[in-house]
């Protein structure tokens, strides 16, 4: 129940999980040794643009949606961040559209991709969940810029624990074309475990047993997490969807009004339920709801206790107790192996699933993390971890596989055709390599073992490709090493296939010099050879174990015959041949590889690039237009007011209110046609109040400065 969220160098921005409703941001810095909390800025006033406003309560508005309602509402942009990686016809997508309906329009595209059109500047336009992703990151870019007061490149992303390796990909997709550098997609999970431990003063150390904090086990430098359990489609907005459906079917039988016809109307009172969940979750007794001009100009009230609200989440409540008890199940462990159990986002402050975590973990839980910024300040640690410019405390993350991966591909002979290589909760990162012995090139396919445990209909990771294989002179076969890794960001690759070539090689050289080449030839053996990084693993393909490094072999030598030859003077020497020597040399080739992964292409990437800074700076001239026409509004105001009053002696009557008459008829033309003009009608109109108002106030600062300048 952690938010997700994105992460600055030196600042970082929750952005919601599926979880949630709306998208709400905190900023943060890691400013130092702490971690600094900036303020996010106030939204244009004027036009829509693409970031709308950024509200009191620190939602931030993304486009216009179309929807009926746009001309007298203009609502966030809820939840887009579900659909990222994923296609429209995906049962998880067509279920949420339907469970939870959106104030704006979902189509399919002609790839099968999500579309979402939104009204942005004068007309609706298309989006892909990815570019939204990437203008919520580029906004976010700003707003830290503008409060760090330098560039920000490098970040952090915390995605849900269950975002599958197509997901992340698109993630970094969203990354690339806001012009950011990710340097972590990191399990939301993880993150708020990284800022419970970092900071802990009383974790045992690495020798001793680790102290375990459902499900993760900590020592002083270090965390590893031992399992991980999920509900994708569950979260706080399930408990207010139930809110929101009771009152709902109350108002239609009590005021005839029927919320579910009226978007509008919808919103407004899944926002009051929200704020009655967090009231309840607070008090015991009977907490009303009011809402005026509900629907047909009619107020509508209502009333609910806690007990009542329990009694309606009683099927969530099962979920998320279900959900506790599979997480302590395959984490093989105990209550009484756990030291402490810390919960955190919005929901842990409801009492009902607080006392489910007491229930099944036998521990009353801990609230020592701040429940909505515990991700954030997570990830904020990590990137300053991962960032050479801070000096941050030794700490180390091995985070958990949440699927099993398999390999499979093409059998030859006798051997495997699939094997399981990261099982269930396998520590990443981690690399292994395969050994095959192949005559031409061949194809690996990755894909998630157990499908009912993945939330995506496609279970296939993706193929790779390995090519330019030949069958040696020699040789039956050529060896090839594959390195498969599971990287940081939770994302299945192949990194590199090499094939091992041995060649003989035949050299003369004097018996005096033979040993020292020999161990020349065994250090340059083991130079190119190499060591398996620690912690890697080499599972046996075709039944054969591969070992570190090969040893280098040495051939027989062979005498030759001596050659007598006779010279002028008849003097007869014997001359003895240098040696002939074979040596055996294995020789590394780097094979291509090439992935098929869904995932955007560089030239898609760089076109959404392209569009995106259009985009910014078609959102740079808004904002210039809409500040022309600000600074209009406040002239007027400010000189409407003045001249009644301060500047009203250096102006003769009639001059007055002929000014004052047009300040007045620039006011109306601002609200009807001149709502909605260009930036230089607004500078025009401006130079044309200040021809006439820079006079008067000039003879103003005459007369003040003139006692000024006698005093001195």
């Amino acid at each position: 129940m952690a938010n997700g969220s994105v992460v600055m160098p030196m600042g970082t921005a929750v952005l919601p999980t599926p979880s949630n409703k709306y998208s709400f941001y905190n900023l943060f810095a890691p400013v130092e040794s702490s971690v600094y909390k900036l303020q996010l800025s106030s939204g244009v006033k004027g036009h829509p643009s693409r970031i709308i406003a950024s509200t009191e309560d620190g939602s931030v508005r993304l486009f216009s949606p179309v929807t009926e309602a746009t001309l007298t509402i203009i609502y966030p942009m809820p939840t887009f961040q579900r659909f990222i990686g994923r296609k429209f016809t995906d049962p998880f997508v067509q279920q949420e559209l339907t469970d939870f309906p959106k104030p704006y329009k979902v189509e399919q595209g002609k790839n099968g991709e999500i579309l979402i059109k939104v009204q942005y500047l004068e007309g609706e336009q298309q989006f892909t969940p990815e570019q939204m992703m990437a203008a919520l990151l580029t906004k976010l870019k700003q707003i830290s810029e503008a409060g760090l007061k330098t560039k920000v490149v490098d970040v952090v992303v915390s995605v849900p624990t269950f975002f599958t390796d197509i997901e992340r990909r698109a993630m970094l997709n969203s990354c690339e074309v806001a012009g950011l550098n990710c340097m972590k997609v990191m399990n939301d999970s993880t993150a708020a475990a990284l800022g419970y431990g970092i900071y802990k003063q009383d974790l045992p150390a690495e020798t001793e047993k680790a102290k375990n904090v459902a499900i993760v086990a900590f020592h002083k430098t270090k965390l590893k997490v031992l399992a991980t359990n999920f509900d994708p489609c569950l979260g706080g907005r399930n408990f207010d969807k139930i809110l929101a459906d009771y009152f709902q079917q109350d108002f239609k039988e009590r005021y005839k009004v029927d919320a579910g016809k009226n978007m509008k109307a919808r919103l407004r009172l899944e926002t009051e339920c929200e704020r009655l969940k967090k009231l309840m979750s607070a008090n015991t007794q009977s907490i009303p709801i009011n809402i005026e001009c509900f629907m047909d100009d009619k107020d509508v009230t209502g009333r609910m206790d806690r007990t009542q609200f329990e009694e309606l989440s009683a099927g969530l409540l099962q979920r998320i107790e279900t959900v506790f008890q599979t997480l302590l199940e395959n984490s093989k462990m105990s209550t009484s192996d756990l030291a402490a159990v810390e919960i955190v986002g919005g929901s842990s402050r409801v009492p009902s699933i607080k006392s489910l975590v007491q229930k099944v973990f036998g521990i009353e839980p801990s609230t020592t993390l701040n429940a909505d910024e515990a991700v954030a300040r997570g990830c904020s640690l990590q990137n300053a971890i991962l960032n050479p410019t801070f000096r941050v405390r030794d700490f180390s993350i091995n985070d958990a596989q949440p699927y099993s991966i398999t390999l499979s591909w093409q059998a030859t002979m006798e051997e495997d055709s699939s094997m399981e290589l990261f099982p269930k909760y396998h520590m990443i990162p981690m690399s292994k390599v395969l050994t095959f012995y192949r005559t031409e090139p061949f194809q690996l396919e990755a894909k998630y073992t157990h499908k009912n445990d993945v939330p995506i209909p496609d279970t296939n990771i993706g193929k790779f490709q390995v090519s330019k294989i030949e069958k040696p002179k020699n040789e039956d076969s050529a060896k090839v090493k594959v390195k498969v890794r599971v990287n940081q960001n939770g994302i299945f690759t192949v990194n590199s296939a090499t094939l091992s070539e041995t060649i003989e090689q035949e050299e003369q050289d004097t018996k005096a010099e033979e040993q020292s080449m020999d161990v020349d030839a065994e250090k340059k053996q083991a130079e190119e050879e190499g060591k398996t990084p620690e912690g890697e693993q080499k599972p046996e393909v075709n039944g054969e174990t591969e070992m570190q490094t090969d040893q280098p072999e040495t051939p027989e030598k062979t005498d030759n015959d001596e050659k007598k030859e006779e010279n002028a003077a008849g003097d007869k020497k014997s001359e003895k041949k240098s040696e002939e020597k074979k040596k055996k040399k294995v020789k590394k080739i780097d094979l291509p590889i090439e992935a098929f992964v869904p995932e955007m292409s560089k030239k898609e990437i760089n076109d959404l690039v392209e569009k995106e800074n259009q985009m910014i700076m078609a959102d740079k001239l808004e904002k210039e237009r809409a500040d022309a026409k600000n600074a209009v509004e406040e002239y007027v105001y400010d000189m409407r007011d003045k001249l009644s009053e301060a500047y009203e002696p250096f102006v003769k009557e009639a001059d007055r209110e002929k000014f004052s008459k047009l300040l007045s008829e620039t006011e109306d033309w601002l609200y009807e046609e001149g709502d909605d003009q260009k930036k230089q009608v607004y500078l025009d109109k401006l130079t044309q109040l200040k021809n006439i108002g820079i006079p008067i106030k000039d003879r103003y600062d005459e007369f003040h400065f003139r006692f000024i300048a006698f005093e001195d």
